[in-house]
Order: C-alpha cells, then sequence, then structure tokens
C-alpha cells in the first residue's frame, strides 16, 4: 500500500456526512486546485445525525438546524461538486471510475483518488411485519420527518382527556434511549424491549438498574430478556392487547418472545447497524472478519488509489486489540481528514485505535463509557480488577452535591482499561478525563495525583478521579482486599459478614446473618467480631464503601482476615436486582 507522492487531480468522495464531508473539506483546504466530487445517495449530504432524537422531541426546534450544509453552500464556501441523488453502484478499479445511478440514467464517472464514506445502515431483526408503515428507524432526516408527522398526527385533534398514544421502542441502546426520552417528552406512553438483561447493553450491569429506575420513573415501561417477534396490524373488531388498556387501540400488535402483546400507534426499532460495505466487498477490496473494510494507517484500501472511512471501516480498539466497526462520529471526522491529508501528500499521524467513549442523557440522568466493559475484558481474556465508587459530583458542603456512580476497570499493573459512569452531574466531565487517561496509558498512580480544577460549586479537592485513583491504589496494593457484590452468596456461606451501617440503615434491609457493628462502635466489640467469626473471613460492608474501608483497616490491624466490598450497598442492590 505506497503512496503516490503527488497530490490528485481528481478526488472522487462516495458518501457525504462526517466522514466523507471531513475529507472533502480538508482536501479542499489543502489543494485549491483539485477538483472535488461528492455523490451521495440520499438528499442531504451534510447532517447532525447525533441531533435527530431531539428534533423528534422538539428540544431541537428548527428543522433547518440539522442540516449544516447544503450542495449550495458547499459550493460557495469551499468549491465542491456536491451531487445529491447519486448513488454508485459499482467500482471499476482498472478503468478508476465509478459507476453512478442517478435519476436520469445511470453513468461513469473516472478518479484520481476515491474515498468511501458509506456509512453503516441498520440491522433489520427477524421480526415479522417490519414493512408496516407503523413501523420506523431513526437514522436520516427522512426518518425523522417521517416520525415527527406520525406523532403530530397521532396528536392532533386529540381529546385532551383522551388515552395517550402508545410506542414501543425495540432496542435499548444509545438511539433508542434518545428515542425513548424524545417520545416521552411529546407524551406518548413509551414501552422499551431490550434482548439483554439490562438497558444499555455496553454499560457495565451495576450501573444499568439507575437508568431503569430512571425510565420507570418517567412511565417507560422496561421489557428485558425479551425480543419482539411480531408486528401485526390490530383488528379494529378484535380484542385490545393486554397493555393497551389505557389507550385506543393503536395500529398494531408487537407480540414480545415471552408471549406479551404489546398495542402500539408507532413502532421504532434500532437494534444496531452493520457496515454498508457491500460496494467495496463487490469491487474485491480486502474486508475483516466483521465484514468492515480494511485500512492502513493512512485509511488506504487494498487498493493504493482508494481510501475508505467512518462506519464502514474496520478500527483496532485500543484496550483489547480487536479489530470492528465503531460508528461514531468523532472517529469518522479524524478519518475523513487523515484520509485527505493522505491523498494530498501530507505527512498524516497514523489511525489511532478507539477507546469507543460515548455518552447519552436518560431524562435527568448521564450515562457514559470509555474503554472495554467487564464482559469485553472477560472474553478477551484481559486480567483486571473492578473497582466501584459513589463520590459527590462537587464538594458535599455545597448545595446540590450529586453522586457520581463510578464503575472501572484496572489492569494489575495498575493502568485504567475502561470506565463507566452513571449521574445526574458531572459524567461527562469525569468521563472525558478517564479516556484521556485510558489513552495516555495512566495508572492508578497517576489517577491519583492528576491536578484538577476545583472550586466547590465544580469539583472536591479530592475529585472522583482522584478518588477513583486512590482506591484503585488501596486495591492494588493490597491496603484494601476487597469483594464483588457477584459473590455475595458465596460471602454468605462461607464468611462472617459484616454491616458496619448505622442500625436504622440496617433495619430498612440488610443481608441475612449479618452482624451489625457500626464502624464507630467496631474498635470496643472487637471481642464479639472474633467471637462471631471464629476464625472465618470477614466480608465488611458499608452503605458506599467508606465506611467499611475504616472497618476493613481497623480489623486488618488487629490481626483479622477482612476484606471490604466495593461499591458498598448500593452496587450490591444493583447487581442483586439484575440476577
Amino acid at each position: 500500500m505506497t503512496a503516490p507522492s503527488e497530490s490528485a487531480r481528481k478526488i472522487v468522495i462516495v458518501g457525504g456526512v462526517a466522514g466523507g464531508m471531513s475529507a472533502a473539506a480538508r482536501a479542499r483546504r489543502l489543494d485549491e486546485q483539485a477538483e472535488i466530487i461528492v455523490l451521495e445517495q440520499g438528499d442531504y449530504v451534510s447532517f447532525a445525525n447525533c441531533g435527530l432524537p431531539y428534533h423528534l422531541s422538539g428540544e431541537i426546534t428548527r428543522r433547518e438546524a440539522l442540516l449544516l450544509h447544503t450542495p449550495a453552500t458547499l459550493a460557495a464556501s469551499l468549491n465542491l461538486d456536491v451531487r445529491t441523488g447519486n448513488r454508485v453502484t459499482a467500482i471499476d478499479r482498472g478503468a478508476q471510475e465509478v459507476v453512478v445511478q442517478t435519476a436520469d440514467g445511470t453513468h461513469r464517472l473516472g478518479y484520481d483518488a476515491l474515498v468511501l464514506a458509506p456509512g453503516a445502515v441498520p440491522v433489520r431483526p427477524p421480526i415479522t411485519g417490519l414493512d408496516h408503515p407503523a413501523v420506523h428507524t431513526l437514522r436520516t432526516v427522512p426518518d425523522v420527518d417521517a416520525l415527527r408527522d406520525t406523532v403530530a398526527g397521532l396528536l392532533s385533534g386529540r381529546p385532551t382527556d383522551a388515552p395517550a398514544p402508545h410506542a414501543v421502542v425495540v432496542g435499548a441502546g444509545f438511539i433508542g434511549l434518545e428515542a425513548v426520552e424524545a417520545l416521552v417528552a411529546r407524551g406518548l406512553v413509551v414501552h422499551l424491549v431490550e434482548l439483554a438483561d439490562h438497558v444499555l447493553p455496553p454499560l457495565d450491569p451495576e450501573l444499568a438498574p439507575l437508568l431503569a429506575d430512571e425510565l420507570a420513573a418517567h412511565g417507560v415501561d422496561l421489557h428485558l430478556s425479551v425480543s419482539a417477534q411480531a408486528v401485526t396490524p390490530v383488528d379494529p373488531s378484535g380484542p385490545v392487547a393486554d397493555q393497551s388498556e389505557a389507550s385506543d387501540v393503536g395500529a398494531v400488535t408487537v407480540t414480545l418472545s415471552d408471549g406479551t402483546a404489546l398495542t402500539a400507534d408507532l413502532v421504532i426499532v434500532n437494534v444496531g447497524v452493520r457496515p454498508a460495505s457491500a460496494l467495496a466487498r463487490e469491487a474485491g477490496l480486502d474486508l475483516g472478519p466483521t465484514g468492515a473494510i480494511t485500512v492502513d494507517g493512512d485509511q488506504r484500501t487494498s487498493d493504493w488509489r482508494i481510501w475508505a472511512v467512518g462506519d464502514a471501516v474496520e478500527v483496532t480498539h485500543a484496550v483489547t486489540g480487536a479489530t470492528g466497526p465503531v460508528p461514531l462520529a468523532g472517529p469518522a471526522n479524524r478519518q475523513g481528514r487523515r484520509a485527505a491529508d493522505s491523498i494530498c501528500g501530507r505527512r498524516t499521524t497514523p489511525q489511532a485505535s478507539v477507546l469507543g467513549t460515548a455518552i447519552v442523557r436518560v431524562f435527568d440522568l448521564t450515562a457514559a463509557t470509555t474503554g472495554a466493559n467487564q464482559a469485553t475484558l472477560q472474553r478477551a481474556g484481559i486480567a483486571h480488577e473492578v473497582m466501584h465508587l459513589h463520590a459527590g459530583h462537587h464538594a458535599g458542603y455545597f448545595p446540590g452535591a450529586e453522586s457520581v456512580h463510578l464503575v472501572a476497570s484496572f489492569a494489575p499493573d495498575g493502568t485504567l482499561l475502561g470506565a463507566q459512569a452513571v449521574g445526574r452531574a458531572g459524567v461527562d466531565k469525569r468521563i472525558d478525563v478517564l479516556a484521556t487517561a485510558i489513552r495516555a496509558g495512566m495508572t492508578a498512580d497517576d489517577l491519583a495525583e492528576l491536578e484538577l480544577a476545583y472550586a466547590p460549586p465544580y469539583g472536591s479537592a479530592k475529585d472522583v478521579v482522584n478518588m477513583l485513583g486512590f482506591v484503585a491504589q488501596n486495591v492494588l496494593d493490597g491496603t484494601m482486599p476487597q469483594w464483588q457484590a457477584w459473590d455475595v452468596d458465596k460471602a454468605m456461606a462461607t464468611t462472617l459478614v459484616l454491616d458496619v451501617r448505622s442500625r436504622s440503615e440496617y433495619d430498612a434491609g440488610h443481608l441475612e446473618g449479618a452482624l451489625n457493628i457500626p464502624h464507630l462502635e467496631l474498635r470496643e466489640r472487637l471481642d464479639e467480631v472474633r467471637t462471631a467469626a471464629g476464625g472465618r473471613e470477614i466480608s465488611v460492608h458499608c452503605a458506599s464503601g467508606v465506611r467499611s474501608y475504616l472497618a476493613t483497616r481497623i480489623l486488618l490491624g488487629e490481626g483479622f482476615d477482612a476484606r471490604n466490598l466495593s461499591g458498598g450497598w448500593l452496587t450490591l442492590e444493583a447487581v442483586r436486582s439484575t440476577q
């Protein structure tokens, strides 16, 4: 894959949006003389697809705000020849031409350099009746237009005392959760269906109950560990399905794998995407095992005249080294820039591995993730230790402090491998710091020493990130031996469980057989602990892990074999709710 040294004269880019348009704009800034043609099969070449759910909700009121550029504005500002309604059906690599289909017929277009930015296409799950007009996806401007029209039609002229329309959202990933929030904001009753056992599957499961509770608090009906099997028209003369008794008879019934029947006026299906790599495959370009286009560090494919960027290309995960597509706008934009640099003979920074950093708002909560979660690390066979932390997003004495619920995984040598967080404030700041830390190869020691901005309204002198470093240091160097919530049955069967919360906390809920000694009374009651333990290991816990850490240190100092529950009762309750 060696490159020609001179800048290409005619650059053809297949596909716009993030990757393709970044490549086109960068190429123009580097080469004023190049002929740059962008071929987009749809009507919109540059739009904010991440903003679509917020237009559906009405939070982004102007549709035009989503349309970042048009062919006319791109021609005026960057002298780009942008052609919408142009679908590339084939690549003739020998002739260096693409075959283009338009409303007027088919023609060929030559290139000196070709950039493929075909994006991804929605996964079509095996659900009978997906072609019913009530079924929608949410990926493009026409998608959101259709959804807004449908919702407006359902709400138009509806008596104020009439039951709200019902919607079923299939898929509780990032887009699915955003769609749920948007539909609830418009006044619909929403059922959320997810095949996994918790919402937002990329999130570590002990954080997911926080999102489930938030969804339920806003009236969302969750159906977990089930799949949608069929979408069938409702017979107006027949009985109404169980879940629609509060609304009019909907357009369809969605039947789930557990037999539940949900009547809905609209259905949104977003269960994931796959690389749109058919064009590359048919042209004989190399693809990876996941079907994504293989590229080198300059985004060049197996044909040195062809580059590829965006959701359709194969990337390497920074933590596990696994390869596959990562459909995120940030990497796509950087890949487009890199491809243009390569085409124009500029020095390039080879494509970096990808962390998959992502964030989503779920009503009043924020959930974010970066690096590798526990399931990914386990599949990859990577040794790791998991830390749980529940800390205030700013100084506790300043009004309005909210908890940041954080889960992070560290390698035995202290290197940070991944982190996930959920909370009502401060999550975005911490996950960005931790994403940077993973990229830099930072360890627990580095996190403990990070100097982060502090004033009471913004953080604490010991920031959440510093606290994570402190906890990881203590666990990894043996200062704080820990046990995990998923081992609770073993702990109850083989150890003394010591609950060091207050009596009122204990009375509100506790593990059967646990000995309750508030941590402030522990030093005076060590003989009681010794008798109860009978030489067994002691599994200590409190509400969040702080008081039990202090208690564990006391016990270790007195010669007991003691361990602290990571994340305390808060994490334990979350884990037990998912089992």
